[in-house]
């Protein structure tokens, strides 16, 4: 396990803290840094921005909310209601 520090000026309303990595996730965090330019810090708070805002209800109601109609204009999808019609004249014991 590899530790990684994170030191952030407390002036910008955020604290400093230390997480602990395997060896692939620190190589991954590594190739990550060197591939965006970015650092470590800021790879680490946006993996944890993005993770937290879809743990949270509010975060996941936005998200359904932004899908909602996605395949309205689509023409190439079955007929739902036909294609539930069929299912239901199906014998009870064909259907998992």
């Amino acid at each position: 396990m590899y530790g990684v520090s994170i030191s952030i000026w407390i002036k910008s309303g955020m604290q400093r803290t230390q997480i602990w990595l395997s060896q692939a996730e620190r190589q991954g965090l590594q190739a990550l840094t060197r591939n965006s330019g970015r650092s470590q810090s800021a790879l680490i708070r946006e993996t944890i921005d993005t993770f937290l805002q879809h743990q949270q209800p509010q975060g996941r109601l936005a998200w359904l909310r932004q899908a909602r109609g996605l395949w309205a204009e689509r023409s190439d999808l079955p007929d739902w209601s036909a294609l539930r019609g069929e299912l239901d004249r199906l014998p009870a014991g064909l259907l998992p």
